[in-house]
């Protein structure tokens, strides 16, 4: 493995719109607040950006397909800009275009942009349409559903490890809890209301055993960030965080025909091993001080807590009944409310999370604040239990 760009490269900005229904704004407007944050957090201006990178997924109802219109909204002229998509990985995408762009020594400042107006699609989960997959999928595929996929995962889980299906339903439902619970705290939130494990264990069925909690929602938004090069950091503030690893991994096809079990995401347990070498984390548990990862279904969490070293495989459910997870356990988990309270525009939700670590990493989460961080990770996956891509992103002191 190439050295990396392990402390090469800082955030000193960091910018993010509240998620929710945002009928009344453009794309354009959520791209200019959750940018101009940024910037003014970075204390630098317009002209100092050396190139952009916005990352939106669904091009036809949002930005178009280039990054036109950041440059628009934004009023950056002849700044090199570039549009990126990678399903649910699109917002750690953009953050990672223009941090290898700093770390190569093209730029010395440089902006990543992710957002997305699902609202406006019209996409709720059931079933596919035409603006996520084009009318032969729909045709082909018109019963599969993203519910009807993880539903999957979570009764496989069941049958290996030996979980009866109350108890099974009831853990999931103590994630879904867990996350309320912190998005209750968060203004940004779109579902800021608590919900108790009987609630969730007793709302309606949408795919067996994911229920109406357990399944993330649909929210427009945006989230930004300015990146630099690390040895400039401190110029700007006296607080930046250091990108300690950026990795992707994408699964080949092989897994779904012949080697997945449906019980673990092959493509984050490569990201996280590369992950964790790039930043030279040896004992995740132990090392990480808290995680935003990519909760689209309770089950998602609950497995990619095994794919990521955090619990034993057939063992995150004693760290989950344990309370492990939980803001106050030994590794906070989705701390700002996670997808559960956020929902899910595509494009804005890997930055979301990196926004939620930069504010904890600052001492700046408010009554979500952890004690004393100093390692952060985030996870998206986009795509299928079984083919996809999963990208991890760790960031610290």
């Amino acid at each position: 493995m190439a050295d990396g760009i392990r402390d090469k490269v800082a955030i000193i900005g960091m910018g993010c719109t509240t998620f929710g229904e945002h009928f009344d704004r453009s794309v354009e407007e959520l791209i200019v607040e959750a940018c101009m944050e940024a910037i003014q957090d970075a204390g630098i201006e317009k002209k100092d950006i050396g190139a952009a990178w916005s990352g939106t997924c669904y091009e036809e109802t949002s930005i178009g397909k280039a990054s036109i219109t950041l440059s628009v909204a934004l009023k950056l002229p002849f700044v090199g800009s570039t549009r990126v998509e990678n399903w649910c990985a699109t917002g750690t995408e953009a953050l990672r275009g223009a941090s290898y762009a700093v770390a190569a020594g093209a730029y010395d400042i440089c902006l990543a942009c992710g957002v997305e107006k699902l609202k406006d699609t019209g996409y709720g989960g059931l079933p596919q349409n035409e603006v996520q997959w084009g009318t032969v999928r729909r045709l082909v595929d018109s019963n599969q559903t993203a519910p009807g996929m993880f539903a999957m995962l979570a009764t496989r889980y069941f049958a290996r490890y030996g979980i009866a299906p109350d108890e099974g339903k009831r853990m999931l439902a103590m994630i879904s809890a867990k996350s309320h619970h912190n998005g209750a705290l968060n203004p940004k939130a779109h579902l800021k209301r608590e919900v108790t494990v009987e609630q969730i264990v007793n709302a309606p069925i949408v795919a067996w055993p994911l229920g109406l909690f357990d399944c993330c929602g649909v929210s427009d938004g945006s989230a930004a960030a300015i990146v630099c090069r690390a040895d400039m950091a401190k110029k700007f503030r006296p607080d930046p965080i250091y990108i300690k690893s950026l990795q992707i991994s994408a699964s080949s096809g092989v897994e779904m025909l012949y080697d997945d079990d449906w019980t673990h995401v092959e493509s984050t347990t490569h990201a996280a091993a590369a992950a964790y070498k790039e930043a030279g984390i040896n004992n995740p548990r132990e090392e990480i001080s808290m995680a935003e990862v990519h909760d689209c279904f309770s089950i998602t969490e609950a497995v990619t807590m095994e794919d990521l070293q955090f619990s034993g495989r057939g063992k995150v459910k004693q760290d989950i009944e344990s309370g492990f997870f939980e803001l106050k356990g030994g590794l906070p988990v989705q701390p700002d409310g996670g997808l559960k309270s956020f929902g899910h525009p595509v494009g804005a939700s890997g930055l979301r999370m990196v926004y939620e670590m930069y504010k904890q990493l600052q001492g700046k989460a408010g009554p979500r604040q952890i004690k004393n961080p100093k390692f952060g990770l985030t996870h998206n996956l986009g795509g299928v239990p079984s083919v996809n891509v999963a990208s991890i992103s760790i960031v610290g002191l």
